[in-house]
């Protein structure tokens, strides 16, 4: 496989596990065992779009069992023979191969993958894309003139690794006791998105966007509009460096 893979540096890495949640698309090839119609095909990848049963693979890294994925789109992108180029977006922890092999299945001809492509890994997709060979070249020409702006081409601000997240943003009394690992209580909040669900994974970010941290939804959004106190967010990851903001006498944070 070949396309987009998020690498985390430094207190980046503390986002990489909230990338791996985070929805995909793929461009691959499925080989027909058997050449059929373009509308039959176009059934069975309605079929497998939504909700679908799908068996963990023998290979794999986790537990084998069968397992609830969300298949967001399938389409045909070009029909040759019996090789079919598809574009999937897909819930996270879908295998596509395994997928192929279903649509083989269903159209009782049989199926496999020949090529597969990552499009997009939540917020990254391939327009952000870098080889290795330039990273390094990047990096020499940083060191050599001490120009940061070269180096900031191939490499993205953390806020990019958290943009698919839902947000909270905080007053700047409340940042240096999140960066302290406080949990981000109401009256700290300055506002929020909408649509907030409780066991959410969110961001909380400062007034000027910056990125704090992550941490649990205890609150909706709904429940954070009518009350005028309790603890919204539990932080999991802390991104900023404590000192980052100046710490106030008095703030809207309970520590828990």
């Amino acid at each position: 496989m070949t396309g987009v893979l998020p690498v985390a540096l430094g207190r980046a890495t503390r986002i990489v596990q909230y990338l791996l949640t985070a929805g995909k698309e793929y461009v691959g090839i499925m080989h027909l065992h058997k050449e059929i119609k373009a509308k039959d095909i176009e059934i069975a990848f309605k079929k497998f779009t939504g909700k679908i049963q799908q068996k963990v693979p023998l290979r794999s890294a986790v537990k084998r069992q069968v397992r609830e994925r969300e298949v967001y789109y399938i389409n045909i992108l070009e029909i040759n023979g019996k090789d079919v180029l598809f574009k999937v977006g897909v819930q996270a922890g879908t295998y596509i191969r395994k997928l192929v092999h279903d649509i083989g299945l269903y159209l009782k001809v049989g199926a496999h993958m020949t090529e597969l492509r990552r499009t997009k890994a939540g917020p990254f997709g391939e327009s952000s894309l870098v080889t290795l060979h330039d990273l390094r070249d990047y990096y020499v020409y940083y060191k050599e003139d001490n120009d940061e702006k070269k180096l900031r081409k191939v490499l993205q601000p953390i806020e990019k690794g958290i943009s698919h997240l839902a947000k909270e943003w905080v007053v700047d009394s409340a940042v240096d006791p999140i960066c302290h690992g406080s949990s981000l209580a109401i009256p700290g909040i300055s506002k929020y998105n909408t649509n907030i669900k409780e066991g959410e994974i969110v961001a909380i970010m400062t007034l000027k966007d910056e990125s704090i941290a992550v941490g649990e939804a205890k609150m909706s959004s709904e429940s954070i509009s009518i009350e005028s106190k309790g603890i919204a967010v539990k932080t999991k990851a802390v991104f900023m460096l404590p000192g980052t903001y100046p710490r106030y006498k008095k703030y809207s944070i309970d520590s828990q």
